[in-house]
C-alpha cells in the first residue's frame, strides 16, 4: 500500500508543518497487485492509482481527559461547517469521514441509488482494526450479498486503523513516533486523582492488548504499556488513524459507468436517432463548455467564437469546434460528455435585430435545451453551473 510512506515521514511532516492532532495527510500514488486474473475492464489490474488520507486523531483516553467526556456519533451534526471536535473520539471521526466521503461521491456525479455502505463484520476486520466501511458501486458487474441482493463491486474502504501504523513503525525502529499535546499535559493536571487512574488504566490496558496482538511477547509488552501509559499521563501518546483509501481508476471507471447513457434525439430534420450521452456532472466533466460558430464561412461569426473561446480559457476547459454540421458537432460533444455548447449566430451578430446582438446561446447536454445569453454574462452563467 502507498500509505506506509505517510507513516514513515509522519514526524517529519508533524515538525516541519507544526500541526496539532487532529490532521491529516493525503496523497496519491501508483500502487500494485500480484492480480492472477485481471478483469472488468480497469477495475481489477495489476497497476493502479491509490489515493489515501491518513487522519491522525487522539486516543479516546485523552479526549475524555480534555473535554470529559468522548461524545457518540448520533449527537453529532455532519453537515455543521465548523463542528466543535474537542469531545471527538475514534466513532465519531469514523462516521464523519464515511459520511463524507459519500458525500463527495454524490459530489461528483455518482447517484446514491448506486452506492452501497458496508459495515465489516467483527469477523472480517483486521486485528488491528476497529472498524472499517467498504463503500460499493453497483458496476454492469458485481456481487450479491447474503440475501441476494446486488451490492456491486468495493470503490473504497475506510477503516479505523487504532495506532497500529505508527506503534509499529516505532516498535521496529526505535524512534519514537509519539506527539507532545500540551492540551492534554494540562487537562490531565486539573483532574481528579480517581479519574486520572481511570483512564492510565485503560490506556495501558489498550497498548498491552495491542502489543501482544502485534506479537508481542507478553512480558515486553507489559513493561513497553507502562512505559506508554506514564508517557501518557505527561501528555503522550501514539496517535490513531482513520484511513479513506480509494481506487482512482474504479472512481473512473464508476463515473464512466454512470454517465454513459443512450436515448432519442431529433436529427437536424427532426428524425428521431438514437444518442449516445456520457451525462457527466460538470465539475468532473473533462471538457466543460464548447464553443462553435453556427457557419464556419462566415469568418464575424468565427472571430466573435474564438474571442469567447480565449475569455473562457483561464476559468475551465474549454473546446472550439466548427467541422461539418452544427447537429453533428453537437452530438460529438454529447458522446465525450461535454456539459455545455455555446453556439454563436446570426443573432448574435444583430443580423435579425439589435435586440439580441452580442447574445449566445447556450446548450444544455441533458436537456438539449437552449438559453440566449449575453456574451458578458457568458463566464458567470458557466461558473455557477460547472463548480
Amino acid at each position: 500500500e502507498t500509505a506506509q510512506a505517510i507513516f514513515v515521514q509522519f514526524k517529519n511532516i508533524l515538525e516541519s508543518s507544526r500541526q496539532k492532532v487532529p490532521f491529516g495527510i493525503a496523497q496519491i500514488g501508483k500502487a500494485f497487485r500480484n492480480e492472477v486474473t485481471p478483469r472488468n475492464f480497469t477495475f481489477r489490474s495489476r497497476e493502479f492509482e491509490q489515493m489515501e488520507l491518513e487522519f491522525f486523531i487522539k486516543p479516546d483516553e485523552a479526549v475524555e481527559a480534555i473535554a470529559g467526556r468522548v461524545a457518540s456519533p448520533e449527537e453529532i451534526d455532519m453537515d455543521e461547517p465548523s463542528p466543535d471536535t474537542r469531545a471527538w473520539g475514534w466513532e465519531a471521526w469514523h462516521r464523519y469521514w464515511v459520511y463524507k466521503r459519500l458525500q463527495f461521491y454524490e459530489r461528483i456525479g455518482l447517484p446514491a441509488s448506486k452506492l452501497v455502505v458496508y459495515w465489516q463484520k467483527p469477523e472480517e476486520l483486521a486485528h488491528y482494526a476497529r472498524a472499517c466501511v467498504d463503500i460499493l458501486f453497483k458496476f454492469p458487474f458485481g456481487k450479491r450479498d447474503a440475501n441476494g441482493e446486488f451490492v456491486g463491486e468495493e470503490l473504497e474502504g475506510i477503516a479505523a486503523r487504532s495506532d497500529f501504523d505508527l506503534s509499529q513503525h516505532q516498535r521496529f525502529s526505535g524512534k519514537p513516533l509519539t506527539v507532545f499535546d500540551e492540551e492534554l499535559r494540562k487537562a490531565w493536571q486539573n483532574l481528579p486523582h480517581p479519574k486520572q487512574q481511570v483512564l492510565r488504566r485503560r490506556y495501558y490496558e489498550y497498548r498491552l492488548n495491542a502489543l501482544v496482538k502485534a506479537g508481542e511477547a507478553r512480558e515486553r509488552a507489559e513493561k513497553m504499556a507502562l512505559e506508554d501509559a506514564e508517557a501518557f499521563t505527561k501528555g503522550y501518546y501514539i496517535p490513531h488513524v482513520i484511513e479513506p483509501s480509494a481506487g482512482v481508476d474504479r472512481i473512473a471507471l464508476a463515473l464512466l459507468c454512470s454517465a454513459y447513457d443512450e436515448d432519442m434525439a431529433p436529427d437536424e430534420k427532426g428524425n428521431l436517432e438514437k444518442r449516445v450521452v456520457l451525462r457527466f456532472h460538470p465539475r468532473v466533466a473533462p471538457i466543460k463548455v464548447a464553443v462553435m460558430p453556427l457557419l464556419k464561412n462566415r469568418p464575424e461569426q468565427v472571430q466573435v467564437a474564438l474571442r469567447i473561446r480565449d475569455m473562457l480559457r483561464p476559468y475551465m476547459n474549454v473546446v472550439y469546434d466548427d467541422a461539418g454540421s452544427i447537429g453533428r458537432r453537437y452530438r460529438r460533444q454529447d458522446e465525450i460528455g461535454t456539459p455545455f455548447v455555446i453556439t454563436v449566430d446570426f443573432e448574435t451578430l444583430g443580423d435579425k435585430g439589435p435586440e439580441l446582438k452580442d447574445t449566445v446561446t447556450i446548450r444544455d447536454r441533458d436537456t438539449m435545451q437552449q438559453e440566449r445569453v449575453k456574451i458578458q454574462d457568458v463566464v458567470h452563467y458557466l461558473l455557477e453551473r460547472v463548480r
